[in-house]
């Protein structure tokens, strides 16, 4: 895998109250991730990033929400894209921080 792949297969860290609270606990560390991206590209791409030893990366693909809104001008239906998430487990010792650089 080259270099320039290991940058477009994270897209961003998913923040949230679960997925904090799943890093405190237990950590596991959420990204948001490219759709065509793959469990081994993933766990590449997260140690070369962070410098961390990963255990188990789990995906999942969250699909299109369709949203409907009432307008004068009649009914708008819209979608909001459909993006794809992994969960990352990273041994014992090991800590991630996305807060630091704020």
């Amino acid at each position: 895998m080259n270099e320039e792949r290991i940058y477009t297969v994270i897209l961003a860290p998913h923040v949230s109250e679960k997925s904090t609270l799943a890093g405190e606990l237990s950590n596991q560390y959420t990204f948001k991730v490219a759709s065509d991206a793959t469990k081994p590209e993933i766990k590449k791409a997260v140690e070369s990033s962070y410098g961390v030893s990963v255990v188990k990366v789990r995906t999942m693909i969250y699909g299109a929400e369709s949203k409907t809104r009432f307008t004068k001008k009649g009914v708008q239906i819209s979608k909001k894209g459909a993006y794809k998430k992994a969960i990352v487990k990273i041994s014992e010792g090991d800590r991630i921080d996305f807060f630091a650089n704020l």
